[in-house]
């Protein structure tokens, strides 16, 4: 028996991995989190697949779920949204299986972060105007963030951040990153990334407050804020210029030979 952690994505059912939907079609039982994912990705399922909805559960009950099927001898298929890497809960649950000695998988999703950034039509990382991405979030009744985890300390380096189950802290987040990034800085706020009712709603550091008061949000949000996001007028990447030697292009064994040479 083992219990399958598949990530699902972070909304629309025909996101989820190859792999995912193959594991939900084979597994006798299926758990998800009914109020963060749409039902549709039950239809991947087999249609006697026992379905339990993790809503209202807590962890001890999901672990007796887990329990109850090992006992059965019969695998789970655990569905959380988005990607299993990052605030996706399943850390707890694996210590339980392990503890039990219950054999598990764990199968990647489509991250949030992606899935809003297709949505803004957006590439994140801009040739010499932003390199880097630092996910994070702010701290909640749920989990604290650690000490040095503060957005003052990430929004120092300047890079973009995408922000988290955070959208309750909006004030607090123009207020930490406006010293560092300037007023002027683009917000991007996606809502719902995927989802039929996805909307994006766009502002600078120094309006975004005001842009969301017109359009409320109350979850399921990422926040953006970065130069990267407004940059147009940036200098391409050497990637693809026709002077620029890379593997696979005329040139290359002639350019590692004089590099060797030139090292001797």
């Amino acid at each position: 028996m083992t219990v399958h952690f598949i990530g699902a994505g972070p909304g629309a059912a025909d996101l989820i991995t190859v792999r995912g939907r193959d594991i939900l079609a084979r597994s006798p039982i299926c758990l998800y989190a009914g109020s963060i994912m749409p039902k549709e990705l039950l239809d991947y399922c087999s249609p006697d697949a026992r379905i339990v909805d993790t809503g209202s559960l807590s962890l001890d009950a999901i672990e007796a779920e887990y329990l109850a099927a090992h006992k059965a001898g019969k695998d789970v298929a655990r569905l959380h949204s988005g990607d299993l890497s990052v605030w996706s809960a399943v850390a707890e649950q694996i210590r339980r299986l392990e503890k039990h000695g219950i054999d598990y998988t764990m199968t990647p999703g489509v991250p949030s972060f992606a899935a809003a950034a297709a949505a803004l039509r957006r590439e994140l990382t801009i040739p010499e105007v932003a390199q880097s991405l630092v996910l994070t979030r702010v701290s909640g009744r749920a989990s604290k963030m650690p000490e040095g985890e503060t957005l003052a300390a990430l929004g120092a380096t300047g890079t973009t951040l995408a922000i988290h189950l955070a959208i309750q802290a909006i004030g607090r987040i123009v207020e930490e990153l406006t010293p560092l990034y300037g007023a002027d800085c683009p917000v991007a706020i996606v809502v719902r990334a995927s989802w039929p009712e996805e909307r994006i709603i766009r502002g600078t550091l120094a309006t975004i407050e005001a842009a969301l008061s017109q359009e409320p949000v109350e979850r399921t949000a990422l926040i953006f804020v970065g130069k990267g996001l407004g940059s147009s007028d940036f200098v391409e990447s050497q990637l693809y210029n026709a002077d620029y030697v890379r593997r696979f292009r005329p040139g290359w064994d002639q350019l590692v030979s004089d590099r060797d040479k030139g090292s001797e």
